[in-house]
Protein backbone atom coordinates (compact mmCIF):
# COMPACT_ATOMS: atom_id res chain seq x y z
CA UNK A 1 0.00 0.00 0.00
CA UNK A 2 1.32 3.45 -0.89
CA UNK A 3 1.61 5.83 2.07
CA UNK A 4 -0.76 8.80 1.82
CA UNK A 5 0.01 11.65 4.20
CA UNK A 6 1.61 9.12 6.58
CA UNK A 7 -1.70 7.25 6.78
CA UNK A 8 -0.37 3.83 5.80
CA UNK A 9 -2.36 1.27 7.79
CA UNK A 10 0.72 0.02 9.64
CA UNK A 11 1.20 3.52 11.14
CA UNK A 12 -2.26 3.57 12.73
CA UNK A 13 -1.98 2.18 16.26
CA UNK A 14 -5.26 3.24 17.88
CA UNK A 15 -8.78 3.36 16.48
CA UNK A 16 -11.67 5.25 17.97
CA UNK A 17 -15.11 3.68 17.59
CA UNK A 18 -17.97 6.09 18.31
CA UNK A 19 -21.51 4.84 18.81
CA UNK A 20 -24.12 7.57 18.46
CA UNK A 21 -27.74 7.47 19.52
CA UNK A 22 -29.36 9.90 17.12
CA UNK A 23 -32.79 11.34 16.47
CA UNK A 24 -34.12 9.08 13.69
CA UNK A 25 -36.07 12.02 12.26
CA UNK A 26 -32.79 13.90 11.64
CA UNK A 27 -30.61 11.40 9.76
CA UNK A 28 -29.96 13.91 6.96
CA UNK A 29 -28.64 16.45 9.47
CA UNK A 30 -26.43 13.80 11.06
CA UNK A 31 -25.12 12.79 7.62
CA UNK A 32 -24.18 16.41 6.93
CA UNK A 33 -22.35 16.50 10.27
CA UNK A 34 -20.54 13.26 9.41
CA UNK A 35 -19.37 14.67 6.08
CA UNK A 36 -17.99 17.71 7.91
CA UNK A 37 -15.87 15.57 10.26
CA UNK A 38 -14.26 13.13 7.83
CA UNK A 39 -11.82 15.69 6.35
CA UNK A 40 -11.32 17.32 9.77
CA UNK A 41 -10.03 14.09 11.32
CA UNK A 42 -7.67 13.71 8.35
CA UNK A 43 -6.58 17.36 8.68
CA UNK A 44 -5.23 16.51 12.14
CA UNK A 45 -3.34 13.37 11.10
CA UNK A 46 -6.01 10.72 11.48
CA UNK A 47 -7.43 8.23 9.03
CA UNK A 48 -11.23 8.24 8.88
CA UNK A 49 -12.83 4.91 8.01
CA UNK A 50 -16.29 6.42 7.67
CA UNK A 51 -19.61 6.90 9.34
CA UNK A 52 -22.24 4.19 9.24
CA UNK A 53 -25.87 5.33 9.25
CA UNK A 54 -29.04 3.38 10.02
CA UNK A 55 -30.35 1.22 7.21
CA UNK A 56 -32.01 -2.00 8.41
CA UNK A 57 -32.60 -2.68 12.07
CA UNK A 58 -32.32 0.05 14.70
CA UNK A 59 -33.11 3.46 13.23
CA UNK A 60 -31.37 5.54 15.90
CA UNK A 61 -27.83 4.13 15.96
CA UNK A 62 -24.96 5.51 13.89
CA UNK A 63 -21.29 4.60 14.10
CA UNK A 64 -17.99 6.27 13.25
CA UNK A 65 -14.54 4.73 13.06
CA UNK A 66 -11.22 6.53 12.70
CA UNK A 67 -7.59 5.84 13.56
CA UNK A 68 -4.51 7.71 14.74
CA UNK A 69 -0.85 6.69 14.99
CA UNK A 70 -1.05 6.76 18.81
CA UNK A 71 -3.31 7.71 21.70
CA UNK A 72 -1.10 10.80 22.14
CA UNK A 73 -1.79 11.78 18.50
CA UNK A 74 -5.51 11.34 19.17
CA UNK A 75 -5.26 13.57 22.27
CA UNK A 76 -3.38 16.15 20.20
CA UNK A 77 -6.24 16.07 17.67
CA UNK A 78 -8.81 16.50 20.47
CA UNK A 79 -6.97 19.51 21.89
CA UNK A 80 -6.34 21.14 18.51
CA UNK A 81 -9.87 20.52 17.24
CA UNK A 82 -11.23 22.44 20.23
CA UNK A 83 -9.45 25.53 18.84
CA UNK A 84 -10.02 24.99 15.09
CA UNK A 85 -12.59 27.20 13.34
CA UNK A 86 -13.94 24.40 11.10
CA UNK A 87 -14.22 21.96 14.01
CA UNK A 88 -15.97 24.54 16.16
CA UNK A 89 -18.44 25.14 13.32
CA UNK A 90 -19.16 21.38 13.18
CA UNK A 91 -19.66 21.26 16.96
CA UNK A 92 -21.99 24.27 16.73
CA UNK A 93 -24.00 22.62 13.93
CA UNK A 94 -24.60 19.57 16.12
CA UNK A 95 -25.47 21.69 19.14
CA UNK A 96 -27.89 23.84 17.12
CA UNK A 97 -29.74 20.93 15.49
CA UNK A 98 -29.66 18.50 18.48
CA UNK A 99 -29.62 15.32 16.38
CA UNK A 100 -27.11 13.56 18.66
CA UNK A 101 -28.88 12.34 21.78
CA UNK A 102 -25.78 10.71 23.27
CA UNK A 103 -22.59 8.96 22.24
CA UNK A 104 -19.89 6.71 23.61
CA UNK A 105 -16.28 6.27 22.53
CA UNK A 106 -14.20 3.11 22.64
CA UNK A 107 -10.53 2.76 21.74
CA UNK A 108 -9.16 -0.30 20.02
CA UNK A 109 -5.99 -1.54 18.42
CA UNK A 110 -6.61 -1.93 14.67
CA UNK A 111 -5.55 -4.86 12.51
CA UNK A 112 -5.59 -3.21 9.09
CA UNK A 113 -3.42 -5.52 6.98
Amino acid sequence: MTPQNNLEPSTMKVSCHVKYIINPEMIEEFEHYAKLWIPLVEKFGGQHHGYFLPSEGANDIALALFSFPSLAAYEHYRNDSAQDTDCLAAFDYAKKHKFILRYERSFMRPVLS
